[in-house]
């Protein structure tokens, strides 16, 4: 008999919900898919109006959670879910889950400061929390760098939002800096000489500010100079690398000393 009873309460609870349940579902199903739609053109119309790289997948993001968040509110209403008791439960969960994930919401709202107040954008190449890259997108929760030999690195938000940040971009040039070392016994006005003409020939240093040349140091081994120049910032590694091997092949023409340490060992036979 309770067998009996206990199948005739099922088949009452599935004929009083059943049709509910089902509704629900496909409900969810539909307005998942509608989400899914109204948030990709949501993306096609900020693409349009030439929306910044950066906002638009905090934007889309911010629009496909809220729209789901309604869907899923509207699907419990269908199964007879007082929203306010849903809504009390809500906070209460809301609460704790919020203290279980402080680090996630901190990541958060580092999202959010930095789309408010633009420290760095995508395209450009920063050094932060030790990583140096170029931003490929501005997400919620994270920020995704792209490394010059192709890594990809994700950065939390929170401490990016919070810590010293380099960014190489912001500005249209920057100054290329060398230290070259000459022997004790080469000349030095010949050297600073060399090193002028090499900056004079190269066409990517700029002429103002002027090349900047000095002994900086009289080192152990050797007399060191520094080499201060100005370059448009896309022309910054390029200036670099090439001015390191015209420095070396031209000393070495010249007769000019590269030194390097060295060390006397003296064997003592007894």
């Amino acid at each position: 008999m309770d067998y009996e009873k206990l199948m005739d309460e099922g088949w009452k609870f599935i004929l009083a919900y059943g049709p509910k349940l089902v509704g629900a579902i496909i409900v969810l199903i539909i307005g998942l898919w509608i989400v899914k739609g109204i948030t990709r053109a949501f993306g096609s119309m900020l693409d349009k109006r030439n929306t910044d790289a950066s906002l638009k997948p905090f934007f889309k993001g911010m629009v496909g959670t809220l729209l789901k968040v309604l869907l899923v509110i509207s699907v419990l209403g269908m199964l007879g879910i007082e929203m306010t008791s849903f809504i009390a439960i809500l906070g209460a969960a809301g609460l704790a889950i919020g203290m279980a994930l402080s680090g996630t919401l901190q990541n958060f709202a580092g999202g959010v400061m930095i789309l408010i107040f633009r420290p760095f954008k995508v395209g450009d190449v920063i050094d932060a929390q030790g990583y140096i890259g170029s931003v490929s997108e501005i997400q919620l929760f994270n920020t995704i760098l792209k490394t010059p030999d192709n890594k990809t690195i994700i950065i939390p938000n929170g401490g990016l939002s919070t810590s010293s940040m380099t960014n190489y971009s912001t500005e249209e040039r920057r100054r290329v800096d060398w230290t070259f070392g000459i022997g004790y016994s080469d000349d030095v006005d010949k050297a600073k000489s060399t090193l002028q003409n090499l900056c004079d020939q190269d066409e990517r240093i700029l002429k103002d500010p002027a090349v900047f040349i000095a002994v900086s140091e009289l080192a152990d081994s050797s007399v060191n100079f520094v080499v201060r120049a100005w370059v448009n910032a896309p022309d910054y590694w390029g200036v670099f690398f090439d001015m390191n091997e015209k420095v070396l092949k031209t000393f070495t023409e010249s007769g000019i000393n590269i030194p390097y340490p060295q060390m006397d060992v003296h064997v003592n036979q007894s």
